[in-house]
């Protein structure tokens, strides 16, 4: 009689937090019930809207968020709408309304400085204008 080969170990099924390289889990539409993707926030069928897909709270997009938090008001606000910092805040992942949090304060304060730094340069550059027509009119004799 021959020894029978061991069977192959079970798989584990993959965690809420898997990898990024991995698949998002499907999932069903509760209005039409057809598949639809963990990061979907609408139905691509009916329009319904969804639970919301999970955020990623890896390093990378939580520097990616902090960094956009940090320039955006060099850019006048113009990609405002694609600023993730509110979505984090509203999510119910403690983590990601960290996230949201941090990059709100950020925005915040980038903000103040920006305007701060604006009305420095601003009075610079009356003052010099004014000391510039000082002396031009002081060199004419007026």
């Amino acid at each position: 009689m021959e020894p029978t080969a061991t069977p192959p170990a079970p798989t584990a099924a993959p965690s809420v937090g898997a990898p990024s390289n991995q698949l998002p889990v499907p999932l069903l539409c509760p209005q039409c019930h057809q598949g639809v993707l963990s990061t979907y926030y609408f139905c691509p069928n009916c329009g319904a809207k969804l639970d919301g897909g999970t955020l990623s709270t890896t390093a990378a997009t939580q520097a990616w968020i902090y960094f956009f938090s940090i320039i955006l008001p060099m850019f006048c606000f113009l990609f405002v709408t694609r600023w993730p910092g509110l979505k984090y805040y509203r999510s119910t992942d403690p983590k990601a309304k960290q996230i949201g949090l941090i990059a709100i304060i950020l925005i915040i304060l980038s903000t103040v400085l920006m305007a701060y730094w604006a009305y420095v340069w601003a009075v610079d550059v009356v003052q010099s204008s004014v000391a510039s027509i000082n002396a031009n009119i002081g060199a004419t004799g007026m």
